[in-house]
């Protein structure tokens, strides 16, 4: 199938003449100049940014908070679970639930706490829907890089804070010195690995706006998808399928050679 589409790219009317018409770049040169797709590549680096940077920040700080010293094993397992669900639910029933979150419930509370004086149209909006759809997807992610840096934060040898602490150096001076550069290779795996994917993500996205209103949360996911299967233009799309694919193989590349030199 990927080679089919990176064949279909270089032709028009594929899958709807039987006999396609070879275009060349053309339909590279389409995708690139169409204002919708770059307004969904810059949808998605601001998208990608903002869901690995939150991830990573809200992750490290949950996963230091439940490996805290002054915590029992019982809350600790309590507060385990409840920062995982966000990751057992899966894209429909998050986009489900955030809908029915959204509204009536969060208009309701603000709304009687005064702090808005009317409704808002959380999902359709245009100048909030963006910010409204990273926030869930945060919410959505961030059990991921809890998980991964806790266990990486009992990987680390007790020795070491304990000489730190006879050095004296502070909480904060272990933390930059100690507890970052052991879990470095953690981090930058766990980032390389959300920026490919969260830079694919389409379930989500779909069911809660469907890449709308007026394509203000056009990713390049939905992109295609819209381009294939709402416009039958299989060829454009196959063409934006592969800068797509280029872009996360870009990415797997970095990703391999970290992982060979950590090893």
């Amino acid at each position: 199938p990927i080679i089919l589409v990176i064949g279909y790219s270089f032709f028009d009317n594929v899958l709807i003449k039987p006999h396609p018409q070879w275009v060349g770049l053309q339909n590279y040169i389409e995708v690139l100049t169409d204002p919708v797709f770059l307004k969904s590549m810059k949808n998605t680096a601001v998208f990608v940014v903002c869901n690995v940077v939150f991830h990573l920040v809200i992750g490290m700080t949950l996963a230091l908070m439940v490996n805290a010293k002054c915590l029992r094993p019982a809350p600790k397992a309590i507060f385990r679970v409840i920062y995982l669900l966000p990751w057992m639910f899966n894209a429909t029933v998050i986009a489900i639930l955030w809908k029915l979150l959204l509204n009536p419930n969060v208009n309701y509370l603000l709304v009687n706490a005064h702090i808005i004086s009317e409704k808002i149209s959380w999902l359709s909006d245009r100048s909030i829907v963006l910010g409204v759809l990273t926030f869930i997807n945060i919410w959505a992610g961030y059990p991921f890089y809890m998980i991964s840096i806790l266990a990486g934060l009992q990987g680390i040898s007790g020795n070491l804070y304990e000489a730190a602490a006879i050095d004296g150096a502070r909480p904060v001076q272990q933390f930059f010195h100690i507890t970052l550069p052991q879990l470095k290779p953690i981090l930058i795996s766990i980032a390389m690995l959300d920026f490919i994917w969260t830079t694919q993500n389409f379930s989500l996205i779909w069911l809660l706006t469907a890449g709308g209103p007026s394509h203000a949360t056009e990713m390049m996911s939905t992109y295609v998808y819209t381009t294939a299967f709402m416009e039958y233009q299989y060829a454009r799309a196959s063409a934006a399928a592969v800068i797509i694919l280029l872009a996360c193989v870009i990415l797997a590349i970095f990703y391999v050679r970290n992982q060979t030199r950590t090893d």
